[in-house]
């Protein structure tokens, strides 16, 4: 009895490779069941070139390390499969968009977290002389429901890559810092409600933004940066008219 040897099935990828300037190069990858776009890069590391760089962490969909931009589109590549991306077959993966490309497909995310520095998005205690108490919120109110809406943000970078304002104004805050900013406005355990403004109020700031909507469009986390941006332009345009800006 003879066996026959199947051969596999393969699918061709091309990754770019080098710095801001390189070129794509294409490889050829065994295609398999439920493979994601991060297997396929997995894949071409691992056995075809072992000088590939790119990030990622947990491959379940908790840490947004592993996001490229795959056929155009930012995307993280653990949770994106090959069969529901490919276009006739074809599969092009390059860094994200908007950032420093360090080398191939790992990107610097320093300029993004700076922004979020910029926007003063760190939380501001408003009771520091009696920290031992617990403040309440209601889950009810206004401001919970608007906070809750984009506090899951784990600043993963893909809306700041699908921004066109970013693209065209290197010095825009991008919507994942405004988006925790407008958290912030919205926490009312935070002192720093003025200063928030402030930050956000300015030429890169919220005005800036065109409502094109790409954030909320590719955000794996669902959320709504575009809500967010509209929310803070009500807030600082509120604070001029009573002279608080």
């Amino acid at each position: 009895m003879t066996t026959e040897t199947v051969s596999e099935q393969e699918f061709e990828v091309e990754i770019w490779r080098g710095r801001d300037s390189g070129e794509f190069v294409t490889y050829r990858v065994p295609q398999r069941e439920s493979q994601t776009i991060l297997d396929v890069v997995s894949h071409v590391q691992r056995r075809l070139d072992p000088t590939l760089s790119y990030r990622f962490a947990c491959r379940v969909g908790m840490c947004g390390s592993c996001a490229m931009t795959v056929n155009g589109v930012p995307r993280w590549t653990c949770r994106t499969h090959v069969d529901l991306v490919a276009k006739d077959g074809h599969i092009r993966i390059e860094p994200l968009r908007n950032l420093p490309v360090i080398r191939d497909l790992a990107v610097d995310m320093v300029p993004f977290f700076d922004k979020w520095e910029r926007a003063t998005g760190q939380f501001v205690p408003s009771d520091a002389g009696n920290r031992q108490t617990f403040a309440r919120v209601p889950p009810e109110s206004r401001e919970r429901q608007e906070a809750d809406a984009g506090i899951e943000c784990i600043g993963c970078a893909v809306c700041y890559s699908a921004c066109d304002v970013v693209a065209w104004n290197a010095d825009y805050l991008g919507p994942a810092a405004l988006n925790r900013v407008w958290t912030l406005v919205n926490d009312t355990r935070d002192g720093g409600k003025p200063e928030h403004l402030a930050a956000v109020a300015g030429d890169a700031g919220c005005h800036q933004c065109h409502s094109h909507q790409a954030c909320m469009t590719y955000c794996p986390k669902d959320i709504n940066p575009t809500a967010a941006i509209a929310g803070l332009k009500r807030a600082t345009v509120r604070s001029v008219l009573r002279g608080e800006l």
